[in-house]
């Protein structure tokens, strides 16, 4: 039997990392495999506290505070087997170093930090990162800052190079509150925003009656 060649591709979830100025992108991680499950959780921002003034009861004062949680594997036996010089010699090593150095400052900023302190500057400046873009298929295209990576490493070859790994990313939706309406982040916010509503459209309507009602007494 034949092959299909109209068989769909496997789109994959991954992290673009874009410059935070001119919103070039510096790279592109791409998970080996999308997680099984994907966990989101929505913090309303609401108007005072719960109790307060009824005429402020409806309003919302922005976005909700929206955190993304997964977890996913990586396996180095596919690019061992096909002869993959690299995997051989360091395993899993390099794609966890791309991952990881995202939430470390650069080894040549802390340098120079500690050279203007050691010179006597009182001002140290917090380093900026680049723009963290969470990509989970054509729909969801998201600017995020990751609160929490943790790694799993679950099998080494002979020279200790890990060649199982599971991750767990824990990420916050950056929105317009932290980036503005004029830069890439909060463009991209923006049109996240706008496929919800778009998808919300598109949701099939309720009735009374599926309720097991006539209506609101």
């Amino acid at each position: 039997m034949s092959t299909s060649l109209t068989s769909p591709k496997l789109l994959k979830g991954g992290i673009v990392l874009l410059d935070p100025q001119s919103g070039s992108v510096r790279r592109i991680i791409s998970l080996q495999y999308n997680p099984d499950t994907l966990t989101r959780n929505f913090q309303i921002r609401g108007v005072g506290p719960e109790s307060g003034d009824r005429l402020e009861a409806l309003r919302l004062k922005g976005p909700p505070v929206e955190t993304i949680k997964l977890e996913a594997e990586i396996d180095a036996a596919d690019q061992i087997d096909a002869g993959d010089a690299q995997t051989r010699e360091f395993g899993l090593h390099p794609v966890l170093a791309a991952l990881e150095v995202m939430v470390y400052p650069s080894s040549s900023v802390l340098e120079a930090n500690n050279s203007s302190a050691s010179s006597g500057s009182l001002e140290i400046i917090a380093v900026e990162t680049a723009l963290t873009v969470f990509v989970f298929g054509p729909n969801r295209i998201v600017p995020v800052r990751f609160t929490e990576f943790g790694v799993t490493e679950e099998a080494f070859d002979v020279a200790l190079n890990p060649i199982r790994a599971r991750l767990s990313l824990s990420m916050r939706v950056m929105t317009v509150d932290d980036l503005g309406f004029s830069g890439k982040g909060g463009g991209l916010f923006m049109t996240y925003l706008k496929n919800k509503e778009k998808m919300a459209a598109k949701a099939r309507e309720g009735t009374f009656g599926s309720l097991g009602i006539t209506g609101l007494p």
